[in-house]
């Protein structure tokens, strides 16, 4: 159960908390653009099974990589695509601590 609430509370709660506390200005744009971050989950219908919930998605599906990974810390850099690097990396911090509860390590699982 805290599996599920931690995982799915990253995806959808959090983005929320991040859009009113640092985009005041606009949150409900924000809090979109911070939720359609979880299309980058499109990258699964290439895997078989599609779904596997003892799969670990780090390093596992190609949006999912170390190197895509990389590609949005730089998007921080860059104000205005600051936001989805914030939903893209918000998305791999959820895709992680599933990782941590089924015993993968960012891709490691065999």
């Amino acid at each position: 159960m805290l599996r599920l609430f931690l995982h799915y509370g990253i995806h959808f709660l959090l983005p929320f908390a991040v859009a009113f506390l640092f985009y005041r200005a606009r949150p409900w744009r924000a809090v979109l653009i911070l939720l359609s971050a979880i299309l980058i989950d499109l990258d699964h219908l290439w895997a078989d099974p599609i779904f596997d919930p003892n799969r670990c998605s780090i390093n596992f599906h190609p949006l999912h990589t170390y190197w895509a990974m990389g590609v949005y810390t730089l998007f921080l850099f860059f104000k205005p695509l600051r936001i989805w690097g914030i939903g893209l990396l918000l998305h791999m911090l959820a895709d992680w601590t599933d990782c941590l509860f089924i015993g993968g390590e960012g891709g490691m699982m065999p």
